[in-house]
């Protein structure tokens, strides 16, 4: 068998011979003509065979759909088909690696949870192919970025004696007789690594939130992308670095794909000028107020997901821009590692960046005084001693830092307008579902 040649790579082969390889999309048998649409992970195809010519008739009317199958054939340009870039193949020869065990199990009118019971199947449909290129592109373009800036990437552990974040969400296990946790984050061994003297990292990693909400954007286990900066003045530099990282992430993204997210999504993918809008918290709750919108209680402090949806839409009216920073958040609403203002010790040194419309981002100044960051964990009814694995940190000369952390499947939402996280996790885990 020839070497197989992918879809993609037909231009420029016209008249040869060559092999491909992939699913059956479709079979047309007509009384002189067999039409076969051939697809891989790089398009279609349009295969062609005139009935006597070749001994594969009764090969072709055979084929089901999602058969996985080898053609060869010569490349002849056909400009009145849709596929394959105005070519077809004109078979010489077909093998059948594999076929369906019967009808498939879901189709394009399956609902979202009868398509995750199917995943792998799900996932053969192209559109949603694009949403892990995607992905691809933009983590690759986040790192280029990174190391183009003097960031080193880290690899946190996931297996934890002591809760990273709040211990409300937290999934605990038997570690060889003692009880340990999943990481909720890498916050700190990333702010380890500052003490260590890394100055900037990053990681691109799974984290785990024991967090029983069934919202659309919520998740038990998903990809966090953290970085974490030394010698900071404020939680303006954090976000100075997110904007010009987004800024040229995105760049790349739509360079790679914004055709094809247009043709697959209809979204234009916009690229952020810098500097995003920034507004403090106090700000937001006056510009929701002036819409007669009231923050439910259980969120004062912070704001609801309709409260975002609000604030973005005026930030799109009023500047243009799909970014916001919504900064300064209570100290009541914040972990106890984030720095205050001097002049406002209510106020963190923090900030959440919200997307159209939904929030991406959580980041802030560090606090690095050993002495402040333990009365803070005090303050927030935390036992010092509980956290002391992390507080050593800061006994020994650990410089003013900030970090942030930053959802990727919120980014692959925003960027294609699917409005379930379900739809643009590789295999989703949530509540009620462990499998596949």
């Amino acid at each position: 068998m020839n070497k197989r040649t992918l879809i993609r790579d037909l231009p420029g082969k016209h008249g040869e011979s060559v092999t491909l390889g992939g699913w059956v999309d479709k079979v047309k048998d007509q009384k002189r003509m067999q039409f076969l649409v051939l697809r891989d992970h790089t398009g279609y195809l349009q295969v062609v065979n005139e009935k006597g010519s070749t001994p594969y008739d009764n090969v072709v009317s055979s084929l089901s759909n999602e058969s996985v199958v080898y053609v060869g054939g010569k490349v002849i340009p056909n400009p009145s088909v849709r596929t394959g870039n105005g070519l077809e193949l004109r078979l010489e020869s077909i093998d059948v690696a594999n076929t369906p065990s019967g009808s498939l199990p879901i189709d394009a009118s399956s609902n979202i949870d009868a398509r995750l019971d199917w995943r792998y199947l799900d996932l053969r449909d192209p559109k949603k192919l694009l949403i892990f290129k995607i992905q691809t592109t933009a983590e690759h373009a986040m790192r280029e970025w990174w190391m183009n800036n003097g960031f080193m990437e880290i690899h946190s552990p996931k297996l934890l004696g002591a809760a990273s974040e709040s211990g409300a969400e937290l999934f605990k296990l038997d570690y060889f007789g003692k009880t340990a946790c999943l990481a909720q984050s890498p916050q700190f061994y990333k702010q380890m690594a500052m003490s260590a003297g890394f100055d900037r990292v990053f990681e691109i990693g799974p984290v785990f939130r024991a967090n029983s909400s069934h919202t659309n954007r919520h998740d038990t286990e998903f990809t966090s992308v953290d970085m974490e900066v030394s010698f900071v003045n404020s939680h303006e530099d954090v976000m100075e670095i997110e904007e010009n990282w987004l800024n040229y992430v995105l760049s790349r993204v739509k360079t790679a794909h914004g055709e094809e997210i247009k043709r697959s999504y209809g979204q234009e993918l916009e690229i952020p000028s810098v500097p995003f809008p920034r507004v403090t918290m106090d700000e937001a709750y006056r510009i929701l107020d002036s819409q007669g919108y009231v923050v439910p209680r259980e969120q004062k402090g912070d704001l609801d997901p309709e409260g975002e949806r609000r604030l973005a839409k005026h930030i799109k009216e009023t500047f243009n821009h799909d970014f916001v920073f919504v900064t300064d958040y209570p100290a009541k609403s914040r972990a106890f590692y984030h720095m205050r203002h001097e002049d406002r010790p209510d106020i963190t040194k923090s900030f959440d960046l919200i997307w159209k419309g939904t929030e991406v981002t959580t980041g802030a100044q560090r606090e690095h005084r050993y002495d402040r960051l333990v009365n803070q964990a005090t303050e927030k009814g935390i036992d010092p001693q509980s956290v002391s694995s992390y507080t050593d940190f800061f006994k020994y000369g650990v410089p003013p830092h900030g970090g942030l952390g930053f959802g990727l499947t919120r980014m692959l939402m925003n960027i294609t307008g699917l409005e379930n996280v379900k739809e643009v996790t590789f295999v989703y885990r949530g509540p009620n579902r462990l499998t596949p």
